[in-house]
């Protein structure tokens, strides 16, 4: 197993020149037009600490979505499972009482590193993303330093969406440097997938995209999707525009991992009759697929 890849630096959450919001956001809020609505929640931004709600929320879960790297550096998105209360987050401090099984892309996950974290509420269509350091990892858990914690609009969120369903362990995996057609069809039908990014000096972040069935469009060995209007703080494509590293989690079955680089395409695309309008789109390279 190659050596674990030394941990990025600690940056704090704000930004001497530019205050929450880094330059790859700052850039995507300046060609949208939308600095002012980005500045609307900047204080929501500024936040490092649980608030009661946010315990009760936590601790409600049965599951969370893990965005980190594992020991060669590359970046995945993946869950971690049990039963509610396994997590529970206390003042600037998130401890959740599993970690990523043998299986999964994750596994071994190193200390030391940034991660992000994704908590959803399907049914309710609720949201909260945890933002810190890894400071304590082993197999029977792990414990986050918080730097930001923030609730997310309920945009796109699918009700019925299965993302947190327990999941039979699985008796084998397949690594793949590519999308197989059992993976596309599997791309092809969903309506949900979490996708990690990540910045230079911030660390990775874990956030919700969610459409139609086949809002996940192929293109040859690419994917894309269309970027639907949401809160207009962009943290996803702002980290895209500092660091191409992304990965995917598509939720439904026994759950598919992708690994790869993005691109934000300030275009209009194509879309289907009735679906949400957008501006901009999102091209997604894989390089690693993991599966069962």
């Amino acid at each position: 197993m190659p050596s674990p890849a030394p941990p990025r630096p600690v940056a704090s959450s704000t930004d001497p020149h530019g205050g929450v919001f880094h330059e790859g956001e700052r850039a995507v809020h300046h060609r949208a037009g939308l600095e002012a609505q980005a500045a609307r929640h900047a204080r929501m931004l500024e936040q490092r600490v649980f608030s009661p709600g946010m315990v009760r929320f936590t601790a409600a879960r049965s599951a969370v979505f893990l965005t980190a790297r594992d020991g060669s550096g590359m970046l995945w998105t993946s869950p971690v499972r049990g039963l509610p209360g396994f997590c529970h987050g206390e003042a600037s401090t998130l401890t959740v009482g599993a970690a990523p099984g043998a299986d999964d892309p994750l596994y071994d996950l190193a200390a030391g590193q940034r991660v992000g974290a994704l908590f959803i509420d399907f049914a309710a269509r609720r949201r909260l993303r945890v933002n810190g350091v890894l400071t304590d990892s082993g197999p029977d858990g792990l414990r986050v330093t918080v730097e930001q914690v923030y609730g997310n609009c309920p945009q796109y969120i699918d009700r019925e969406a299965d993302g947190e369903l327990p999941r039979p362990a699985a008796t084998s995996t397949q690594r793949t440097p590519s999308l197989t057609p059992v993976h596309r069809a599997v791309l092809a039908r969903a309506g949900t997938f979490i996708l990690g990014t990540t910045h230079p000096l911030r660390g990775p972040d874990a956030s919700h995209r969610g459409g139609s069935p086949g809002f996940v469009r192929l293109d040859g060995a690419e994917l894309w999707w269309p970027d639907y209007p949401g809160n207009n703080v962009f943290n996803s494509l702002g980290n895209l525009e500092s660091d191409s590293d992304a990965a995917m989690y598509f939720p439904g079955g026994a759950g598919l991992h992708v690994s790869g680089t993005a691109r934000v395409l300030y275009e209009q695309p194509h879309l289907a009759p009735g679906e949400p309008a957008a501006s901009r789109l999102v091209r997604f390279l894989p390089r690693a697929v993991v599966s069962s």
